[in-house]
């Protein structure tokens, strides 16, 4: 049931403390972690706490709770020092854009120059 923990998933063992992260920061809502696999010098995952398959079934059940995820990227980057810099912001929605864990999660990338279009 999306909203509810899921055993198999590897993000809502992060958000109830049964796998380790690096936690850069939490809020009520959110838990944000450095990725175990960077593509930039900064790579911080934000995730809501609660379980939701991709960025659609959250925004449409929970759209404050997005609005938390964007909101705690804006604070990691200025934290991380990359925000006069620039930095992006992805939500990959499904296996062919890349989501290899089905938990929503924003990519907040930075500390290099950024290309686009990406791959």
């Amino acid at each position: 049931m999306a909203g509810e923990p899921q055993a198999d998933c590897l993000f809502c063992k992060i958000v109830e403390g049964h796998v380790p992260a690096d936690v850069v920061r939490e809020s009520e809502t959110t838990i944000a972690f450095r990725d175990i696999n960077p593509q930039a010098p900064t790579h911080v995952l934000v995730i809501p706490k609660a379980h939701y398959p991709d960025a659609a079934s959250l925004a449409a059940a929970e759209p404050g709770v997005v609005a938390d995820i964007l909101t705690e990227a804006g604070r990691i980057a200025a934290d991380e020092k990359i925000d006069d810099h620039g930095y992006r912001v992805i939500f990959n929605t499904g296996a062919g854009a890349g989501q290899t864990v089905f938990h929503a999660h924003l990519h907040v990338l930075g500390g290099r120059g950024l290309q686009w279009p990406p791959g």
